[in-house]
């Protein structure tokens, strides 16, 4: 079947304009990709992963990128989990697919990929490990652009990549309309007033990091693309709300309320740490694939006082069960 009979069905009409970007904004989680005992996908768990954030009322979902282990996946489970989330998704949330490479060629296939099985947008890294100029990324940025007709997404995260994104590629790269948003994983907290009035109007600006998602939103921030949103969707909708609607003091009793987990949760264990946390909502196994590991019993311990700390109870999961 061609890539546009398998596409056909996919855009709801909500969708129609490719260049239409309100719908993202809030706290966007991050899924993992949940295994099973022998090291498949576990789908029946992802699915369940995605409708709750449906049922939160989240604008989108990030799949097959960090928390989802993105480099551990073939082609083939990369295009399942995305299709599966397109299946579950059903035109009520946004789907983005994680589609980035360090190789220019193979982020273009990967992004015609999660087009042809029903990806609403791709978020794109900044190419890795073989620490391109800043025009090489600028270049490999504009080939995706001109590849796809998908909104694209850009991750900028200096500390995994060992290269940033400069300020002025972002702008050039801007004037594209396919370019929609930044996921910013900088830290820099100047770059949102410093960008954003030299940004197009539409233009989206997300951290990727859940200890800094309050303080960015209430800086004019988009939202944040979140690991703690698989933990706690609820909590994170009533932050972003609370710190849109004028309301900072609430916003910061629920950040407050998050803050062990959000520290507990750093980038080089978030996919073992939120697998862990929801394993024990009874969400999937703690299962990660190598080089990770599943963490040990020290940080375990250290999860789960994190966790006591948040009160509210996910919608679908039974009651929280320690650790043995």
């Amino acid at each position: 079947m061609s890539t546009v009979a398998l596409r056909a069905h996919a855009l709801p009409q909500a969708h129609a304009s490719h260049h239409a970007n309100d719908w993202l904004h809030g706290i966007i989680a991050d899924v993992p990709t949940p295994f099973d005992t022998h090291g498949a996908l576990d789908l029946i768990t992802f699915a369940r992963l995605c409708e709750r954030q449906v049922c939160a009322g989240a604008s989108a979902i990030l799949v097959g990128a960090t928390a989802g282990e993105a480099d551990t996946l073939t082609s083939n489970e990369r295009a399942t989990l995305i299709r599966t989330a397109a299946g579950v998704a059903r035109g009520r949330i946004h789907v983005i697919a994680g589609a980035g490479s360090n190789c220019t060629s193979r982020a273009i296939e990967s992004t015609r990929l999660a087009w042809a099985v029903g990806a609403d947008a791709v978020m794109s890294v900044v190419p890795y490990y073989n620490r391109p100029t800043a025009s090489g990324i600028a270049a490999h940025f504009r080939a995706i652009l001109e590849a796809t007709l998908l909104p694209v997404i850009v991750h900028d995260a200096p500390s995994r990549c060992a290269r940033a994104l400069t300020d002025d590629t972002l702008i050039s790269l801007a004037a594209s309309p396919r370019l929609i948003g930044l996921r910013d994983d900088t830290g820099d907290a100047g770059r949102l007033a410093r960008l954003r009035p030299l940004l197009p109007a539409g233009f989206r600006m997300l951290t990727g990091q859940d200890t800094a998602a309050l303080p960015y939103l209430l800086l004019g921030g988009d939202g944040a693309v979140s690991a703690i949103a698989n933990v706690a969707p609820q909590l994170c909708r009533g932050m972003y709300y609370a710190a849109r609607q004028g309301c900072p003091r609430y916003a910061t009793t629920i950040s407050d309320m998050l803050a062990p987990l959000a520290e507990a949760l750093p980038p080089d264990l978030v996919a073992s740490a939120v697998k862990f946390v929801l394993s024990l909502r009874g969400l999937g196994n703690a299962a990660v694939r190598l080089p990770l590991t599943e963490l040990t019993e020290t940080e375990q311990q250290q999860v789960y006082s994190a966790m006591e700390a948040i009160w509210a109870q996910p919608d679908d999961a039974p009651p929280l069960r320690r650790a043995r």
